[in-house]
């Protein structure tokens, strides 16, 4: 019989399911979405739709590279023991291919882009958590293609950095990522601290000397020494390189004739508020004893 899309669309809506399980459980309940459910509860298809609400902060930073183009993905899960299942692992790395493949600059474009096997990587997913049993996200994707070398690091599969340079070499390239992933700068350079963060820091600076009783001049070159200092620290270019601690990146840089063009680093579950269970409250609420 036919099923109309708007059947296929309210039945995942309901059931977390598949396009192509709710398809095909409409099919066979003759178009009956209640029992269409139903089947999808019987087959194990239909928990997803719990699970999806779930916080998924584990999981991997997952990568692909071919020319001059690679990109990053974190795929997310809910504890590490399932960000180590063979499942698991086969799919992050297959949606790491599928990022690289399909052109996608975003998530959400990677999310609708065609697994393989003809589902896209969206409803994949939520066949998985419906076999796994847990909640699995492909939260974020990011993608460096650059007329130069591309370095990639993934630490452990918990932190992931992508750095382009022009001019250098690969080993270079690879050790400035390595860099990024151990020391993670906030800025490139010094330069590119936004102009309210500098004058957020000038005033800060301001307060901690202006009672020095020193000459305005005096207390200004304070004020711009500590700026500099505050903002090497925190920009990839101004931080002494792990490689060669008597340098700096810049100097590395300098040195080798290369600058950098992009970089990118992504860290499992950065930004996830994850839920801290208090057991000892618990049991003592229980006990009518909190």
């Amino acid at each position: 019989m036919q099923i109309s899309a708007q059947q296929v669309k309210e039945l995942r809506e309901r059931s977390g399911a598949g396009m192509m399980e709710c398809k095909k459980a409409l099919v066979a309940n003759g178009g009956d979405i209640d029992a269409a459910m139903e089947w999808l509860r019987k087959q194990g298809l239909a928990k997803a739709d719990k699970k999806a609400g779930r916080v998924a902060a584990e999981g991997r930073i997952v990568s692909a590279q071919s020319g001059d183009t690679a990109v990053l993905v974190e795929v997310n899960c809910e504890t590490d023991f399932v960000a180590k299942d063979d499942n698991f692992l086969k799919f992050s790395d297959n949606v790491a291919k599928v990022a690289l493949e399909s052109g996608a600059t975003d998530v959400e474009a990677l999310k609708a882009a065609a697994y393989p096997g003809g589902d896209s990587v969206e409803d994949t997913a939520k066949g998985l958590i419906a076999k796994i049993g847990e909640n699995i996200q492909v939260r974020r994707m990011a993608r460096v293609k650059a007329d130069g070398i591309i370095g990639s690091y993934i630490h452990g599969g918990r932190i992931g950095v992508l750095v382009a340079i022009k001019g250098g070499s690969g080993e270079l390239a690879k050790g400035i990522a390595m860099h990024v992933a151990a020391m993670n700068p906030t800025y490139v350079t010094p330069d590119d601290v936004p102009a309210e963060v500098v004058e957020k820091e000038r005033e800060i600076a301001l307060a901690q000397v202006k009672d020095s009783g020193k000459p305005a001049e005096i207390v200004e070159k304070m004020i711009s020494g500590k700026l500099r200092k505050a903002f090497a620290e925190v920009s990839l270019t101004g931080q002494a390189y792990v490689m060669d601690t008597g340098s700096t990146v810049g100097e590395v840089l300098k040195k080798d004739g290369a600058e950098i063009l992009a970089v990118e680093r992504l860290a499992v579950g950065e930004g996830i508020e994850k839920a801290e269970d208090d057991f000892a409250a618990e049991v003592m609420k229980q006990a009518g004893l909190a």
